[in-house]
C-alpha cells in the first residue's frame, strides 16, 4: 500500500477549509430576493461573469487568469468576514485582516502552489494587471446588477446615497468603459425612480 502523499493531504485540507466560504453571508440579495448570497456563490457568479463578459474588457485579458483571481479573491473572508462596501469603520482594518487571512489560508497549500495562488490574490488586490482590473470591474458590477434587480436592495436598506454608490462603482471603468456605462445606467434608473435617500 502506497504511503500518504503530504502535498495531496495539504491540498485537500485547503479545499476543505475553502468550504467554509459557503457560510459567509454577504449583504447582496439573490436576484429573486429570497435570501442574501454567500461569498462562495458570489465567487462562482463572478467566474461566470468573467466567462461571459471577457470581450467587454478594455484591454486584452486571459479569461482563465481573471476567473482564477475571482475564485480566490474572497477566500480571505473565511477568517476576515465580508466587509460591507459602505462600512467605513470596517474598511479601516479590512486590508490588515485580509492579509493575515491570506497568510494562513494560502499557507495551508504546498509551498510552491501556495505562493503562486497568493501571488494571484495579491495581483488582484493591487489591480496590478489588465486581468486584475477587469476582475475588479466584475466584482463591483455583480452587486450592481443584483441590487438593480431588487430595486436597490441593501443600498436602500442601509440608506446609501446615490453619490456613494456611484463613487464606489466608478472604478468599473478602469476595467471596462462599456460595463461602467451599463452600471451607471442601472444606478441612475433607480435614482430616477426615487429609490435613493435625498442628498
Amino acid at each position: 500500500m502506497a504511503g500518504t502523499d503530504p502535498d495531496l493531504t495539504r491540498q485537500l485540507a485547503f479545499l476543505l477549509e475553502a468550504d467554509r466560504l459557503k457560510r459567509i453571508e454577504r449583504m447582496t440579495l439573490l436576484a429573486d430576493g429570497s435570501r442574501r448570497e454567500n461569498s462562495a456563490e458570489h465567487s462562482w457568479h463572478l467566474a461566470l461573469f468573467a466567462l461571459v463578459l471577457t470581450e467587454r474588457a478594455d484591454e486584452p485579458v486571459d479569461p482563465w487568469r481573471v476567473m482564477a483571481m475571482l475564485v480566490l479573491h474572497d477566500l480571505v473572508e473565511i477568517d476576515a468576514g465580508d466587509t460591507f462596501a459602505y462600512d467605513d469603520a470596517g474598511h479601516e482594518t479590512k486590508a490588515e485582516r485580509e492579509a493575515a487571512a491570506a497568510d494562513r489560508l494560502f499557507g495551508l497549500l504546498p509551498d510552491g502552489q501556495g505562493r503562486a495562488l497568493r501571488s494571484l490574490w495579491d495581483e488582484f488586490e493591487a489591480a496590478a494587471s489588465a486581468e486584475a482590473r477587469f476582475a475588479h470591474a466584475l466584482d463591483r458590477l455583480q452587486p450592481v446588477v443584483l441590487n438593480h434587480a431588487r430595486g436597490g436592495g441593501p443600498w436602500l436598506e442601509h440608506g446609501v446615497s446615490v453619490d456613494r454608490v456611484l463613487a464606489r462603482n466608478r472604478p468599473i471603468a478602469d476595467g471596462s468603459a462599456t460595463l461602467w456605462a451599463e452600471a451607471e445606467r442601472r444606478i441612475r434608473e433607480l435614482e430616477a425612480q426615487g429609490l435613493f435617500p435625498p442628498a
